[in-house]
């Protein structure tokens, strides 16, 4: 079996995936956010 050598496997895919799902929540939760203020505003 092969010996593991910490830090060297590349993660470039699983990086540019993280950020792609960190942007993703990030715009998601402001859109919630907007929507509940604007319900709040207008008492629905």
């Amino acid at each position: 079996m092969a010996e593991h050598q910490h830090g060297s496997m590349d993660i470039t895919v699983q990086e540019k995936t993280f950020a792609g799902f960190i942007n993703f929540v990030i715009k998601t939760v402001g859109v919630i956010f907007v929507i509940v203020v604007l319900l709040a505003l207008w008492g629905a």
